[in-house]
């Protein structure tokens, strides 16, 4: 493979600014002038970044929008990991240059200490040998449990949670797994039993590990009352994100004996070394060690050093979380359709509910007559987002689609009937589907949602989008208003589809302000009112 030039007709360089496999150093040479950086300061990091075609990075270097403006030559910057929450994606975008990062790296050391710590938790390990070396021959305070015959509940059926799925089998448990965006074909492949509910997975298992993203529903996702639907004498495991658990409440629940042990790898903030749960005998806890082993850190270095290869020479960045990737020629034609896309995607999945088994992506018009494959993978990117515990982007949604058993349909017809270009989004779960369609409009391309549940209005996506379906009588829409005025929500935009002389409409409105679940169960409580959703984009 031969390097492609830099700017002045030598070898592009490239600068590795932590420490990464010397495996890694070494692939990067083969190709490239390659400096290392490791003791450079921020000031000597700014000052000489602008000499380089690539940096490659691990979580202590911060790529602000002044660095990345600083680096005039960057095509690439590569972060040997799974998180890039140290680099600003949107400044690296608009400057075309590639983020790609390492985002399955850790996910067996990850999964493989899920169990390590499951059996530390069954067994009391570390309690016993602080009690051993402390000169105390505890051995029958220390008895323990068998996870053999045990039943594990996985929260969130990614990459990781499959690992540790396949894993606890191999200790002949009972798995069960909770992820509406898992078919049911897919749990079948993999001898798990999908259920349908959080509450069913709760009260059922013995040991709960959570594999699912941060997110604002997530966010104290284990709390008081999800605790008091797990099955009595369970077992917590979390090595996701520390934000998931509330502390005070697992704590609540050791003490009163709801819960018989939580061992956790993350917490709320890190360093974190001050909370009244470090103190119990049944917790074990470890300094968010997840992916630290030898084997991780090697493959991250190794799989961004290749990354990066690609970025210089021509290749297919399968990691890019940006949409630089793509090829400039498809974008072109396309780039315009993607917001849309995405939106309808997430809106789509936002108005249905249950799992996801089957998408359709339907591109009508001037833009059936381009490859819409991009397209299909926006709509991916929008119903996975958010849902995912690695981030969804326009690279590697088809893989985490796959993992998860979710088919991707994409049909086109040269025909839009009153538009120039529509987008229709169909998701399909179980015996249910839900439908929704949009277009874009004038020059900069703005993104209208133009139907959902089968009724057309027009109406300009914003971030925040409540849809109900109602009976079609007067004065509907006023009380709506009406609640969202005392919730303090203001109404955007609003539009209404009806059946001709029907009986039934949907209602469609763009607040400045999220909805509340509270607010939308208030409304659906009034006469009339048979059905709402409220969904952030």
């Amino acid at each position: 493979m031969s390097a492609a030039a830099s700017g002045d007709g030598a070898a592009p360089k490239v600068l590795v600014k932590e420490k990464i496999a010397e495996s890694g150093v070494e692939l990067l040479r083969q190709n490239f002038e390659v400096d290392l950086g490791l003791d450079w300061d921020e000031a000597e990091l700014a000052e000489r970044l602008p000499g380089y075609d690539a940096i490659l990075i691990r979580s202590a270097t911060t790529m602000t929008p002044e660095l990345i403006e600083a680096g005039r030559r960057l095509k690439v910057i590569g972060r040997a990991g799974t998180g890039v929450d140290n680099v600003d994606i949107p400044a690296a975008t608009r400057r075309g240059i590639i983020v790609a990062n390492a985002p399955e790296s850790n996910s067996v050391a990850a999964a493989e200490h899920t169990l390590a710590l499951a059996l530390a938790l069954f067994r009391n390990v570390p309690q016993a040998q602080a009690s051993l070396v402390a000169g105390r021959w505890d051995r029958s305070k220390y008895k323990g449990a068998e996870l053999y015959g045990k039943t594990i509940g996985v929260v969130g059926f990614g990459r990781i949670g499959q690992l540790v799925a396949k894993r606890a089998q191999s200790f002949e448990m009972e798995v069960l797994a909770f992820d509406k965006f898992v078919s049911a074909e897919r749990f079948r492949e993999l001898g798990v039993e999908g259920v349908e509910s959080l509450e069913e997975l709760l009260g059922r298992s013995d040991l709960v590990t959570l594999h699912v993203p941060k997110t604002p529903e997530t966010e104290n996702f284990i709390n008081g009352e999800t605790i008091a639907q797990m099955k009595d004498g369970a077992r917590l495991v979390n090595c996701a994100r520390g934000p998931l658990v509330d502390l005070d409440a697992l704590t609540a629940a050791l003490e009163s004996g709801k819960l018989a042990g939580a061992a956790l790898d993350v917490f709320p903030s890190e360093p974190f070394t001050e909370h009244p749960i470090f103190a119990r005998e049944d917790v074990v806890v470890t300094p968010h060690l997840g992916a630290s082993t030898a084997e991780a850190q090697d493959r991250a270095g190794v799989v961004t050093a290749e990354q990066v290869t690609a970025a210089l020479t021509g290749g297919v960045v399968t990691n890019a979380v940006n949409i630089a990737a793509v090829r400039p020629e498809a974008m072109e034609a396309l780039a315009p359709f993607v917001p849309l896309c995405e939106k309808l995607g997430r809106l789509a999945q936002g108005l249905g509910e249950g799992s996801v088994d089957r998408v359709s992506a339907e591109f009508r018009g001037r833009i059936a007559s381009h490859e819409t494959r991009l397209l299909g993978i926006a709509v991916l990117v929008g119903i996975l987002s958010g849902n995912t515990e690695e981030p969804v982007n326009l690279v590697n949604a088809p893989q985490m689609a796959e993992e998860r058993g979710i088919e991707l349909i994409e049909t086109k017809d040269s025909s839009a009937e009153d538009f120039t270009e529509l987008v229709v989004v169909r998701v399909h779960s179980g015996g249910g589907e839900v439908e929704v369609a949009g277009t874009s409009v004038g020059p900069r391309s703005e993104p209208y949602l133009v139907s959902a549940w089968g009724e057309s209005f027009y109406l300009p996506f914003a971030d925040h989008i409540t849809v109900f379906r109602y009976a079609d009588q007067p004065g509907m829409i006023g009380r709506v208003g009406t609640l969202f005025g005392e919730e303090g929500v203001n109404i955007v935009s609003a539009a209404v589809g009806a059946e001709a002389a029907g009986e039934r409409a949907v209602m469609a409105l763009t607040t400045d302000a999220p909805v509340r679940r509270e607010a939308l169960e208030k409304i659906l409580a009034l006469d009339g009112f048979t059905l709402g959703r409220s969904v952030d984009l």
